[in-house]
């Protein structure tokens, strides 16, 4: 079996436990080697391949130990690491998604900035969205009555993006089944229909390189691949679009100065991004400080050539067990979807196999703590239920 190590080394030891599986699949990636450090873990326990990053990344070693001091340290009401943590998170996201610090907002959920801008727009106006996309991108516009949400099949979307189109909102990668958007044609085809772009990169950023300033909003829930906890989210606000959206969740953490702002109306907002912040829950973020830095240490493009690599084993698996998956999008993902087999989650947990039960499929993903024994162990497991199956 050709090597395919996690990245995680001593930040995920339990997902590093040995593996012997009968198979010697073949692959075409190099071997990754261990290239970080820390000293205690919070992951699933030995012997588990945990594909299940499309529904929540494993927290990290250092950012397990920054969170229980934080806990630690709010039972006594020292809040000294709250708002650095804020501060460094905000700006290691900026530099994962190319963009100036000023740009970025924070917050604690995608659906709150999504609905931030849906409040912004007109009545009337029409929203272009994918079919199946995840619903906190989605569901914020449905609940405008006086919006015209149309939703068309992912791969039609830039050809759908018309003249009466106020906003294409589209996720980088779906999260059902992992197919790939075609960003470079939405982008165009927005373009030329002066309609403004709305981003989820959810499940793209923190192993598919972005450059969110060539779009008008990008949103990232940061608990699943950027390895966050839960209630740390953010919003890229393009220049132009700022001017369009109302803060209308500005509370006194967005003011200019955040300290002179705690009472009555905000008489002055910053004027960078940071006047859409949601006000952040704070001990969430002091994780996410050292699970960005992480990600930003490891390096995103290595972390997806790793994860796409496992992610092209298991599918070159499923084909020489006749197991299908889904398929289409405009590039390679981490995530993959077989068909029909959604009801098999639980009996694949009973083997130590993490996945998820998504759209009726059975939805694997991928990530920088799993190694090919991951990989070859959910699809013994899986060609052991087919058999069964057969028989």
């Amino acid at each position: 079996m050709d090597s395919l190590e996690s990245l995680g080394g001593s930040e995920f030891p339990s997902q590093t436990q040995p593996y012997t599986a009968p198979s010697t699949r073949s692959t075409h990636s190099t071997h990754l080697t261990d290239s970080t450090h820390s000293a205690r873990s919070a992951t699933a326990p030995p012997g588990v391949a945990y594909l299940n990053t499309a529904s929540a990344g494993l927290g990290p070693a250092r950012a397990a130990v920054a969170l229980r001091r934080a806990v630690d340290a709010w039972t006594v009401a020292d809040q000294s690491a709250y708002e650095p943590a804020v501060t460094a998170a905000r700006a290691s996201f900026a530099r994962l998604v190319s963009v100036p610090v000023e740009r970025v907002a924070v917050g604690s959920a995608v659906s709150v900035h999504v609905g931030l801008i849906a409040s912004a727009l007109p009545p009337g106006a029409e929203v272009l969205a994918a079919e199946g996309d995840f619903s906190s991108l989605v569901n914020p516009f449905a609940v405008r009555r006086d919006l015209k949400l149309r939703v068309v099949p992912l791969e039609s979307i830039a050809d759908e993006v018309r003249g009466g189109t106020s906003l294409v909102a589209v996720s980088v990668v779906q999260s059902a089944d992992g197919r790939v958007a075609d960003l470079a044609a939405i982008r165009e085809a927005a373009a030329r229909h002066g309609a403004r772009t709305l981003i989820d990169a959810t499940q793209s950023v923190g192993w598919r390189p972005m450059n969110a300033a060539l779009y008008d909003y990008v949103v990232v829930g940061a608990f699943k691949w950027l390895l966050c906890p839960r209630g740390v989210s953010f919003l890229v606000v393009g220049e132009s679009a700022a001017d369009e959206l109302a803060p209308i969740f500005a509370g006194w953490s967005a003011g200019a100065d955040p300290w002179l702002s705690t009472y009555g109306p905000v008489a002055e907002l910053a004027d960078s991004a940071r006047r859409f912040d949601i006000s952040p829950p704070y001990i969430p973020y002091v994780a996410a400080e050292q699970s960005l830095a992480l990600i930003e240490e490891t390096g995103v493009e290595r972390i997806g050539a790793h994860d796409t690599a496992l992610a092209g084993r298991f599918r070159a698996g499923l084909d020489e067990l006749g197991i299908g998956y889904a398929q289409g999008g405009a590039g390679d993902s981490p995530i993959v979807a077989v068909r029909g087999l959604g009801d098999a989650a639980a009996q694949l947990a009973r083997a130590g196999v993490l996945v998820s039960p998504r759209a009726g499929h059975l939805r694997a993903s991928f990530h920088l703590y799993n190694s090919a024994a991951d990989v070859d162990k959910a699809l013994d497991v899986l060609g052991g239920l087919r058999r069964t199956v057969e028989r």
